[in-house]
Protein backbone atom coordinates (compact mmCIF):
# COMPACT_ATOMS: atom_id res chain seq x y z
CA UNK A 1 0.00 0.00 0.00
CA UNK A 2 2.77 2.43 0.95
CA UNK A 3 4.66 1.69 -2.31
CA UNK A 4 1.54 2.34 -4.35
CA UNK A 5 0.89 5.64 -2.56
CA UNK A 6 4.48 6.78 -3.18
CA UNK A 7 4.34 5.77 -6.85
CA UNK A 8 1.46 8.18 -7.34
CA UNK A 9 3.57 10.99 -5.92
CA UNK A 10 6.47 10.94 -8.38
CA UNK A 11 7.16 14.49 -9.44
CA UNK A 12 8.58 13.99 -12.96
CA UNK A 13 7.50 16.94 -15.08
CA UNK A 14 6.51 19.09 -12.09
CA UNK A 15 7.89 22.30 -10.58
CA UNK A 16 9.60 22.52 -7.22
CA UNK A 17 9.32 26.06 -5.86
CA UNK A 18 11.62 26.93 -2.97
CA UNK A 19 9.98 28.20 0.19
CA UNK A 20 11.42 31.44 1.63
CA UNK A 21 12.83 29.48 4.60
CA UNK A 22 14.95 27.26 2.29
CA UNK A 23 17.94 26.20 4.42
CA UNK A 24 20.30 25.59 1.48
CA UNK A 25 21.23 29.04 0.13
CA UNK A 26 22.09 27.58 -3.29
CA UNK A 27 18.36 27.03 -3.81
CA UNK A 28 16.97 30.26 -2.34
CA UNK A 29 14.06 31.53 -4.46
CA UNK A 30 14.59 28.86 -7.11
CA UNK A 31 12.18 27.11 -9.43
CA UNK A 32 13.28 23.60 -10.39
CA UNK A 33 11.87 21.44 -13.15
CA UNK A 34 11.95 17.80 -12.02
CA UNK A 35 13.29 15.66 -14.87
CA UNK A 36 13.30 12.30 -13.06
CA UNK A 37 11.90 11.07 -9.74
CA UNK A 38 11.66 7.52 -8.47
CA UNK A 39 12.49 5.35 -5.47
CA UNK A 40 16.14 5.79 -6.52
CA UNK A 41 16.11 9.56 -6.00
CA UNK A 42 15.41 12.66 -8.05
CA UNK A 43 17.07 14.94 -10.58
CA UNK A 44 16.02 18.39 -11.74
CA UNK A 45 17.23 21.64 -13.30
CA UNK A 46 17.10 25.09 -11.73
CA UNK A 47 15.23 27.37 -14.16
CA UNK A 48 15.95 30.81 -12.75
CA UNK A 49 19.67 31.10 -12.07
CA UNK A 50 21.28 32.38 -15.28
CA UNK A 51 25.05 32.27 -15.26
CA UNK A 52 26.10 35.93 -15.05
CA UNK A 53 29.35 35.60 -17.01
CA UNK A 54 28.69 32.82 -19.52
CA UNK A 55 26.59 33.14 -22.64
CA UNK A 56 25.66 30.59 -25.29
CA UNK A 57 28.19 31.75 -27.95
CA UNK A 58 31.01 31.59 -25.36
CA UNK A 59 29.99 28.11 -24.25
CA UNK A 60 29.70 26.82 -27.82
CA UNK A 61 33.21 28.13 -28.53
CA UNK A 62 34.62 26.59 -25.31
CA UNK A 63 33.18 23.23 -26.32
CA UNK A 64 34.56 23.56 -29.87
CA UNK A 65 31.05 23.41 -31.31
CA UNK A 66 31.80 26.65 -33.21
CA UNK A 67 35.09 28.44 -33.96
CA UNK A 68 36.09 30.86 -31.18
CA UNK A 69 35.07 34.11 -32.91
CA UNK A 70 32.14 32.74 -34.87
CA UNK A 71 29.39 33.64 -32.38
CA UNK A 72 28.17 36.51 -34.53
CA UNK A 73 27.10 33.99 -37.19
CA UNK A 74 24.76 32.15 -34.82
CA UNK A 75 20.98 32.53 -35.20
CA UNK A 76 19.77 35.61 -33.28
CA UNK A 77 17.82 33.65 -30.66
CA UNK A 78 20.85 31.44 -29.98
CA UNK A 79 23.11 34.45 -29.42
CA UNK A 80 20.63 35.66 -26.79
CA UNK A 81 20.20 32.32 -24.99
CA UNK A 82 21.12 32.29 -21.33
CA UNK A 83 23.29 29.57 -19.88
CA UNK A 84 21.79 28.56 -16.54
CA UNK A 85 23.27 27.12 -13.39
CA UNK A 86 21.17 23.97 -13.29
CA UNK A 87 22.36 22.89 -9.86
CA UNK A 88 25.43 22.03 -7.81
CA UNK A 89 26.03 18.50 -9.19
CA UNK A 90 28.29 17.91 -12.23
CA UNK A 91 28.54 21.65 -12.95
CA UNK A 92 30.69 21.08 -16.05
CA UNK A 93 28.03 18.92 -17.71
CA UNK A 94 25.41 20.48 -19.97
CA UNK A 95 21.71 19.62 -20.02
CA UNK A 96 19.20 20.95 -22.53
CA UNK A 97 15.51 21.07 -21.70
CA UNK A 98 13.66 21.45 -24.97
CA UNK A 99 10.44 21.14 -26.91
CA UNK A 100 9.56 17.74 -28.39
CA UNK A 101 10.00 18.86 -32.01
CA UNK A 102 13.62 17.67 -31.81
CA UNK A 103 14.98 14.32 -30.70
CA UNK A 104 18.22 12.36 -30.81
CA UNK A 105 17.71 8.60 -30.82
CA UNK A 106 18.98 6.94 -27.62
CA UNK A 107 19.89 10.34 -26.12
CA UNK A 108 16.65 12.30 -25.70
CA UNK A 109 14.49 11.62 -22.66
CA UNK A 110 10.83 12.61 -23.09
CA UNK A 111 9.62 13.87 -19.72
CA UNK A 112 6.09 15.20 -19.92
CA UNK A 113 3.80 17.60 -21.78
CA UNK A 114 6.04 17.98 -24.83
CA UNK A 115 9.20 18.66 -22.81
CA UNK A 116 12.36 16.59 -23.32
CA UNK A 117 15.87 16.44 -21.90
CA UNK A 118 19.02 15.87 -23.97
CA UNK A 119 22.58 16.00 -22.64
CA UNK A 120 24.84 15.62 -25.68
CA UNK A 121 27.04 17.90 -27.77
CA UNK A 122 24.95 16.90 -30.77
CA UNK A 123 21.98 18.97 -29.61
CA UNK A 124 24.25 21.98 -29.09
CA UNK A 125 25.53 21.60 -32.65
CA UNK A 126 21.93 21.42 -33.91
CA UNK A 127 21.00 24.57 -31.95
CA UNK A 128 24.08 26.41 -33.25
CA UNK A 129 23.16 25.47 -36.83
CA UNK A 130 19.54 26.58 -36.43
CA UNK A 131 18.12 23.07 -36.82
CA UNK A 132 17.56 22.31 -33.14
CA UNK A 133 14.35 22.44 -31.11
CA UNK A 134 12.08 25.47 -31.42
CA UNK A 135 12.34 26.06 -27.66
CA UNK A 136 15.32 25.23 -25.48
CA UNK A 137 16.99 26.04 -22.18
CA UNK A 138 20.62 25.10 -21.46
CA UNK A 139 21.85 24.41 -17.94
CA UNK A 140 25.24 23.44 -16.58
CA UNK A 141 24.93 21.04 -13.66
CA UNK A 142 21.83 19.69 -12.00
CA UNK A 143 20.11 19.33 -8.64
CA UNK A 144 20.09 15.79 -7.31
CA UNK A 145 18.49 14.03 -4.35
CA UNK A 146 19.26 10.65 -2.80
CA UNK A 147 16.40 8.14 -2.29
CA UNK A 148 13.75 9.71 -0.03
CA UNK A 149 15.65 12.99 0.36
CA UNK A 150 13.36 15.13 -1.78
CA UNK A 151 10.29 13.72 -0.05
CA UNK A 152 11.82 14.66 3.33
CA UNK A 153 12.58 18.20 2.14
CA UNK A 154 9.00 18.62 0.90
CA UNK A 155 7.60 17.32 4.21
CA UNK A 156 9.87 19.78 6.06
CA UNK A 157 8.24 22.60 4.05
CA UNK A 158 11.35 23.30 1.97
CA UNK A 159 9.48 23.10 -1.34
CA UNK A 160 6.07 23.66 -2.83
CA UNK A 161 5.16 21.54 -5.84
CA UNK A 162 2.99 22.32 -8.81
CA UNK A 163 2.34 21.55 -12.47
CA UNK A 164 5.07 22.68 -14.84
CA UNK A 165 4.48 25.33 -17.45
CA UNK A 166 6.47 25.29 -20.69
CA UNK A 167 6.05 29.04 -21.13
CA UNK A 168 7.72 29.65 -17.78
CA UNK A 169 10.47 27.08 -18.44
CA UNK A 170 11.49 28.59 -21.78
CA UNK A 171 10.82 32.27 -21.06
CA UNK A 172 14.13 34.12 -21.57
CA UNK A 173 12.99 36.80 -19.11
CA UNK A 174 14.50 35.63 -15.82
CA UNK A 175 12.93 38.34 -13.68
CA UNK A 176 10.39 37.16 -11.16
CA UNK A 177 10.23 33.50 -12.33
CA UNK A 178 9.93 32.40 -8.69
CA UNK A 179 7.03 34.77 -8.02
CA UNK A 180 5.36 33.83 -11.31
CA UNK A 181 5.63 30.11 -10.49
CA UNK A 182 3.98 30.75 -7.11
CA UNK A 183 1.16 32.77 -8.66
CA UNK A 184 0.54 29.92 -11.14
CA UNK A 185 -0.25 27.56 -8.26
CA UNK A 186 -2.40 30.18 -6.53
CA UNK A 187 0.10 31.30 -3.87
CA UNK A 188 0.71 34.99 -3.18
CA UNK A 189 4.50 35.34 -2.61
CA UNK A 190 3.84 38.06 -0.03
CA UNK A 191 1.97 35.51 2.10
CA UNK A 192 5.11 33.35 2.34
CA UNK A 193 7.15 35.90 4.27
CA UNK A 194 9.55 34.39 6.79
CA UNK A 195 9.00 37.40 9.05
CA UNK A 196 5.77 36.19 10.62
CA UNK A 197 3.86 38.81 12.56
CA UNK A 198 5.24 41.80 10.66
CA UNK A 199 3.01 43.92 8.47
Amino acid sequence: MMGQRLQEQWLDGKFLIAMPNMVDGRFAHTVIYVCAHSSEGAMGLVLNQPSPHLFMPDLLAQLNVIPEHDGINLPHRVRRMNVHRGGPVETERGFVLHSDDFSIESSTLPIQDGICLTATLEILRAIAEGRGPSRAMLALGYAGWAPGQLEQEIQANGWLTGPADADLIFDPDQTAKWERALWRIGVDPAMLSTDAGHA
